[in-house]
């Protein structure tokens, strides 16, 4: 029986991919290096800032070392904190559908983002309190490793199979199947074609229910 929910954050409750691209391309372009949207999207968006930095300069021949890549995730997260207090960025039905299932269900995050800007949305949208746990960049292996929906498991002190997860991309529900949750894909990213992987696909949170959780 589910019992507890794991939420995405990126891409599943905030629309934060165009910002963190828009921060990302800002701090690697005095680097001499450039990455467009749809190379981002198809190629860097399943890591977290760590993964992604690493995987871009190797895509690029260029050598980094983790403080290196350090310097530049904290450089990001100062741009990509501005680009945040230029507006609210909830996917249309986010705020209702956490509301809606934290009277059921016991909810939690397991994101590639990082622990303080997630906190900052939570509490600027008056939604933290609904959240049992955080699982942030750093704290796990990050996507598609299991790590970050065990994890979650263990936080909400339940097996895996007792959870549902919800992701936009085929690392996120590659992780969480992984885990051994079910996991139900959401078209906010990507299409369905590319979520095929998950044990549902919906189009809006709306659609994300308890009824449609208990059926899985």
């Amino acid at each position: 029986m589910t019992r507890g929910i794991v939420f995405d954050f990126d891409g599943v409750l905030v629309d934060s991919e165009p910002l963190h691209l828009r921060a990302l391309q800002a701090v690697i372009a005095p680097l001499g290096l450039s990455v467009g949207r749809t190379e981002y999207y198809e190629r860097y968006l399943g890591y977290d800032d760590m993964g992604a930095f690493h995987a871009i300069a190797h895509d690029h021949g260029v050598a980094v070392t983790d403080d290196d890549v350090r310097a530049l995730i904290a450089q990001k997260s100062v741009i990509y904190q501005s680009l945040l207090e230029a507006g609210d960025i909830l996917y249309p039905g986010a705020a209702s559908c956490v509301e809606r299932l934290a009277t059921e269900f016991s909810l939690g995050i397991a994101s590639g983002a990082l622990r303080h800007e997630i906190e900052a949305i939570l509490h600027a949208t008056g939604l933290a309190a609904h959240f049992r746990f955080i699982v942030a960049s750093g704290e796990t292996a990050g996507k598609p490793a299991p790590d970050p929906y065990v994890r979650a498991a263990a936080l909400h002190r339940l097996e895996p199979s007792d959870c549902v997860a919800i992701e936009d991309s085929r690392w996120g529900i590659e992780s969480a199947r992984a885990a051994g949750m079910k996991c139900v894909g959401i078209t906010h990213t990507y299409p369905a074609s590319e979520l095929v992987a998950a044990d549902a696909v919906i189009e809006a949170l709306d659609e994300f229910t308890s009824r449609l959780i208990r059926r899985l």
